[in-house]
């Protein structure tokens, strides 16, 4: 693609996109060793969904499992960010980028179902990826409140949607989770759109990296657990 341009074929958008899905999906990324072992048995957690090996903010220290679901959330998580800073393209490239960006979301996901999860029947993957939907169209609603009704309202849909709205969290990882979604935003906004649209950026930060920023804020501006799960 001619640099100063953006495309509007969807066959150029559609190859563009392998690189930008796989940028937001590897943040949560992990493995089942047993799914590729035959005969061996996944470890399920108690709601018996599989559990995967895998390492960095979000499961290390976070301590979420490395489970289908939580993989989904953390990759919504960077794919809304990427669809607001696309929502930016002038309007006759908005929406193309957006709709591939979400279907590359949802092939992704089928691939993850086989190759991981031996889901090699193709309605039970139908299954699991309209439940994927439902949960990303909640995911929309409640991250795209935030941005106009601020922080606080971004950290209980975090709490709701990536945390499961448990009762055990730590808020200020939470608020360390808000403060790297602001960061990513503004690190879309200050690119230009070829530069987004060809991949000349990483979110190479991890929520983890907030914690300075989230301790210097005054008493009056830290995330509350009432605030969070308001």
């Amino acid at each position: 693609m001619p640099k100063g341009t953006l495309s509007s074929s969807s066959y150029v958008v559609y190859t563009l996109m392998d690189k930008l899905i796989e940028e937001c999906t590897k943040q949560g990324a992990y493995t089942i060793p047993q799914a590729r072992q035959r005969g061996t048995p996944i470890p399920t957690d108690e709601n018996g969904a599989h559990i995967g090996v895998a390492s960095g903010w979000w499961y290390d220290t976070l301590g979420l499992q490395p489970t289908f679901i939580n993989w989904s959330q953390i990759t919504f998580i960077h794919v809304w960010m990427l669809q607001v800073r696309f929502r930016m393209f002038p309007e006759e490239h908005a929406q193309i980028y957006i709709q591939h960006l979400t279907n590359h979301v949802f092939y992704v996901a089928e691939d993850q179902l086989v190759v991981w999860h031996n889901l090699n029947s193709a309605s039970l993957r139908q299954k699991f990826l309209k439940d994927m939907f439902a949960q990303w169209r909640a995911v929309l609603l409640s991250y795209d409140e935030a941005l106009v009704k601020g922080d606080a309202v971004l950290a209980a849909a975090v709490w709701r949607n990536l945390l499961a709205s448990r009762e055990d969290v730590d808020f200020e990882k939470v608020a360390q989770i808000v403060a790297y979604m602001r960061w990513g935003l503004r690190k879309l906004e200050s690119m230009t759109d070829e530069e987004v649209a060809n991949d000349l950026w990483e979110f190479e930060r991890d929520p983890g990296m907030e914690s300075e920023a989230v301790g210097r804020q005054s008493p009056g501006m830290r995330l509350s657990d009432k605030q969070a799960s308001a």
